[in-house]
């Protein structure tokens, strides 16, 4: 009787799950509508009504906009070390140091990479936890055992890859509504075969990205912008298709009033336009007719692909120049990159680590992988408003330029002295000037101690004579 219950409320879970499928289906349809039903925007521009995994990692695969829209943030995301700190002292505690080697010997940092990827191309990923309690394929479909456990792999999976195969039911379960067992597809490397593994919910963690409702399934990154990236896709072939038929856009012929045109000469003719279209042919021999070069037709879709660009840029938050540069943007301005920088920064605090990093520590803390912390640990990440070495010496170079221009100028410091000009010109904090002024203050100490040994020749006072008066 209980099993046929918890069935029930498990069947009752994928048809409410099934229903929400149809749902997205009824509101997809009503998209582009106008006039009532009378224009269809969708149809008539050629959009995709319903969109699949697929669609979104084939776009990610072939078209390069796509692709620099899912890597650019995650790769600068996961820039730098990755370290769990639980102590600001210099001695590391054991947790600091099981998660050392747990990264030199898994290489973490790369495997949350791909699966923030994943996640981002549809709508969650996984992270499949390889623990050494499991002796056969069959027991990755048991739940964790208890006791200590030791981490043998871990592999990021796509939706594509890791299909959902039952829910929860049970609603005095806290998990209720949640995954309970997956269907990984693995390949085997040895034999490239590839086979349909049953997987519990215990040995994986589970990564969306942009949730409404659902705490199971995200928002695509691809599938505000699915529209623009078709659009775009269309100027930029067309583009390339103009060209090829616009830049030789080929002849036009005209027969002389009296000639008449024989078979062989057709065949002749035929043979010459061949060569000269197909070969290395760059003349034609004729008679009786008068060839003239058609106009080139082709236009600038500089201005149409901006426009396609800029709304991609809105919808993702990634800069326009640097979504066409290069993911650290050497090409964008010193504007776009500081927005940039923020955009990462909360994506970190906001998605990267409380959805991926931490789930992924505290689980290990619970199988025993990894010490329990004495205290609670953060997540250092790199800083990403660090200057560079050769920003560092850009900056160092305008300073000294600056101090040595207000030191060769006579008279300058009657006009700003010179801890104002250390703070309100160079920017130096109290601190830092109240080093300057010791160290000022030590190398004046040691000068006048070094003339009074004998060492050094104190310089000649300049002698003002007084004139006499009259």
């Amino acid at each position: 009787m209980e099993r046929t219950k918890k069935s029930n409320e498990a069947r009752g879970k994928q048809l409410q799950v099934l229903s929400e499928l149809v749902s997205r289906a009824v509101l997809a349809a009503k998209l582009g509508q106008q006039y009532g039903t009378d224009r269809d925007l969708y149809e008539a521009l050629g959009y995709k009504l319903t969109m699949t995994y697929n669609d979104y990692a084939s776009r990610y695969l072939r078209q390069d906009i796509a692709r620099a829209i899912i890597d650019r943030p995650v790769k600068v995301t996961w820039r730098g070390d990755l370290a769990i700190i639980e102590s600001d002292d210099d001695e590391e505690t054991a947790l600091e140091k099981a998660w050392k080697k747990l990264d030199e010997e898994l290489g973490m940092k790369s495997r949350f990479m791909r699966l923030d990827k994943l996640a981002g191309i549809g709508t969650y990923g996984i992270l499949l936890l390889g623990l050494s309690d499991v002796k056969k394929r069959e027991d990755l479909a048991n739940p964790v055992s208890s006791g200590p456990k030791k981490l043998r792999y871990v592999k990021p999976y796509g939706q594509g890859s890791a299909e959902i195969s039952s829910y929860e039911g049970h609603t005095k379960n806290p998990r209720y509504g949640m995954p309970v067992m997956y269907n990984i597809k693995m390949t085997e490397s040895s034999s490239n075969t590839s086979a349909t593994i049953k997987v519990h919910h215990s040995r994986i963690i589970h990564i969306t990205d942009e949730t409404l409702e659902s705490e199971i399934e995200g928002t695509p990154r691809l599938e505000p912008v699915f529209n623009r990236l078709f659009d775009l896709e269309k100027l930029v072939g067309g583009d390339a298709e103009m060209f090829w038929r616009g830049a030789r856009p080929g002849f036009g012929a005209k027969l002389h009033e009296k000639f008449q045109m024989t078979q062989a000469t057709k065949d002749d003719l035929k043979d010459q336009i061949d060569e000269y279209e197909h070969h290395l042919r760059r003349f034609l021999v004729t008679e009786g007719i008068d060839w003239e070069a058609l106009t080139q037709q082709i236009s600038d879709p500089k201005n149409h692909v901006d426009v396609q660009i800029q709304m991609i840029s809105a919808v993702t938050g990634i800069p326009k120049r640097i979504l066409t540069g290069s993911e650290r943007g050497e090409l964008a301005s010193s504007e776009d990159r500081g927005e940039w920088l923020t955009f990462i920064k909360s994506r970190r605090e906001e998605y990267a680590e409380p959805r991926i990093v931490r789930p992924f520590v505290d689980r290990c803390i619970k199988y025993g992988i990894l010490p329990i912390p004495v205290d609670k640990y953060t997540v250092k990440w790199e800083d990403l408003f660090s200057q560079s070495d050769k920003e560092k010496a850009d900056v160092a170079k305008t300073l000294a330029e600056a101090l040595s221009k207000y030191a060769s100028s006579p008279m300058v410091e009657a006009v700003v002295p010179p801890d104002a000009f250390l703070q309100y010109f160079l920017k130096l904090s109290d601190e830092e000037i109240e080093l300057i002024k010791e160290e000022r203050d030590k190398m004046m100490l040691e000068e006048q101690r070094m003339i009074e040994e004998g060492k050094v020749e104190e310089e000649p006072k300049v002698k003002i004579e007084e004139e006499p008066e009259e």
